[in-house]
């Protein structure tokens, strides 16, 4: 199975540049793991509904262009379904059953996700009704994508 993780933005923190490597390394032996990058839209603090609009548009042309046509794609969003990770685990051994050789996780920038992509989405999905970073939000991503591959082969993970 083929994983991409679209997202806004460039990691800049060592940190999470390490963890990111290190779940990169060990989903190698799962699955083939693509990190697409857009740019983030430069955007001041206090900006108008309308503002935040044309900057989760302008960053979503960017998202949607980097996924292919008919690919299933996962949206994270904080009105998206919660699922447990073996719920989670289920879903994606589903989608394999099927024939879904390729899925696409996608991760706002600051702003969130323009109606664009969550519209272009197969599903949502809400990690939490809390707000995190979303440059941290690729870590947490991964480290459940690993549990996801463990889960489905039979190996023991941590509960």
């Amino acid at each position: 199975m083929k994983i991409s993780v679209v997202s806004v933005g460039k990691i800049k923190e060592k940190y999470i540049k390490l963890g990111i490597d290190e779940f990169s390394k060990r989903l190698s032996s799962y699955c083939k793991l693509d990190m697409i990058e857009v740019n983030d839209e430069k955007a001041p603090e206090n900006l108008s509904d309308k503002e935040m609009t044309m900057v989760k548009n302008k960053e979503g042309l960017s998202i949607l262009s980097k996924i292919r046509d008919g690919a299933y794609v996962i949206a994270l969003a904080i009105d998206g379904k919660s699922l447990s990770s073996e719920e989670l685990a289920d879903h994606i051994s589903r989608l394999s059953l099927v024939g879904t050789s390729h899925i696409y996780l996608v991760i706002g920038g600051s702003l969130g996700l323009a109606d664009i992509v969550l519209d272009r989405a197969d599903m949502k999905l809400s990690f939490s009704k809390m707000t995190f970073p979303h440059q941290l939000m690729r870590l947490i991503l991964l480290e459940q994508i690993y549990r996801v591959f463990r889960i489905n082969s039979g190996q023991p993970y941590h509960k």
